[in-house]
């Protein structure tokens, strides 16, 4: 074999190390990107998982404590919860808190007077056939209860809440999504 054909097939093997070797390393940056999300859909899940086991026990929707109209769900979720396994641990320790609790105050007393805005929402809805846009109720329930002023992604978290308790149905069209009466 001569020096010249040697050199030949070493730079070919120069070239296809160092084409496999990128590859590789495109593969490893692309399965540590898909760890990272499924850390983050984990870390989702067990928030879910803390919060569900925190509410067990409210078999009542009345009973379940009011959302404030300016801070969204995922915040407060988020105060109130925590991560991981403390938050699992303090959502089992609030299941066994007594059931003599003291009488709500302030705001979260003047909204157990009026209905539920979950209610009120089914309401809406009963008067229509057709699926209705979140922006739609709100805009109608602004208009019927002027004293009720939630944010329209309280509205829309509410009724994701009722899509979930299998009361309403989401319909997706296109990049809307509508909502109907089960």
């Amino acid at each position: 074999m001569s020096s010249q054909s040697a050199a030949k097939l070493r730079s070919r093997y120069v070239e296809q190390v160092a084409s496999e070797l990128e590859e590789n390393r495109r593969r490893q940056e692309e399965l540590a990107r898909q760890v990272e999300l499924l850390k983050q859909e984990e870390t989702l899940l067990t928030d879910i998982l803390a919060l569900a086991e925190r509410y067990e026990g409210f078999a009542d929707a009345s009973r379940l404590p009011e959302q404030t109209q300016d801070e969204p769900a995922a915040t407060r979720a988020k105060r109130e919860s925590g991560t991981g396994a403390a938050a699992a641990q303090r959502a089992t320790a609030g299941n066994a808190a007594p059931a003599n609790k003291a009488a709500p105050t302030g705001k979260a007393a003047s909204a157990a007077k009026g209905p539920l805005l979950g209610d009120l929402l089914l309401d809406l809805l009963t008067g229509h056939a057709e699926p209705r846009l979140a922006k739609e109720l709100r805009d109608e329930l602004l208009e019927k209860h002027p004293d009720r002023r939630p944010t329209p992604q309280v509205v829309r978290n509410t009724l994701e809440s009722l899509v979930a308790k299998g009361r309403i149905q989401r319909h997706k069209h296109e990049r809307s999504v509508m909502y109907t009466l089960v």
